[in-house]
């Protein structure tokens, strides 16, 4: 998590993702932006015009930033593990909430079964906090590029699902904690 909750100014034209609703647009060079949430490599931050925005880890330097965190896999040639799947998922988070997504109990499946031609398919069923989250596209890319990313993963299908709803119950014990809850 970022402790300076100074503002910066945009050194050059970034793409950002706005949260909650999902939508790319370009934030010019010169927009003040205040970093609030620094995990899984992504950073959150809202502009002086009040505008929340992810901001991917290539464009960390223009917010004053040193890059994302890396996402540290089991060697590649190592054989597929479930639990680093596992791993990889909790470098996901929700932009609004510093929590990943599998203690907010976002991942309601994951299954894997040998290819034929070798390699493991992960087919993961997961959800938002609520219907209709404009971040969902965004979430299941970044569950997709990250499973794609675990040693013997070939192909990943990810399928977002509300049955049934997700509530605060379904949250671990840890990100409880985390939330002052």
């Amino acid at each position: 998590m970022v402790e300076d909750t100074s503002w910066v100014i945009l050194k050059r034209d970034i793409q950002i993702i706005t949260v909650p609703y999902g939508t790319k647009m370009k934030l010019p060079s010169g927009t003040m932006v205040r970093v609030t949430q620094a995990f899984g490599g992504n950073y959150t931050v809202v502009t002086d015009l009040g505008i929340m925005c992810r901001v991917d880890p290539q464009d960390a330097d223009a917010i004053g930033e040193t890059g994302g965190a890396s996402n540290p896999v089991a060697d590649p040639n190592a054989p597929y593990d479930e639990k680093n799947v596992w791993q990889q998922l909790r470098t996901v988070y929700d932009p609004e909430i510093p929590v990943n997504i599998v203690d907010l109990g976002l991942i309601y499946e994951l299954k894997s079964a040998p290819l034929p031609a070798g390699g493991q398919r992960v087919d993961i069923k997961m959800t938002m906090t609520a219907p209709g989250c404009g971040m969902g596209d965004v979430l299941k890319q970044d569950v997709e590029a990250r499973t794609a990313a675990v040693p013997g993963v070939t192909e990943v299908r990810v399928e977002i699902v509300f049955e049934p709803p997700w509530s605060l119950e379904k949250m671990s014990e840890v990100a409880k904690l985390q939330l002052g809850m």
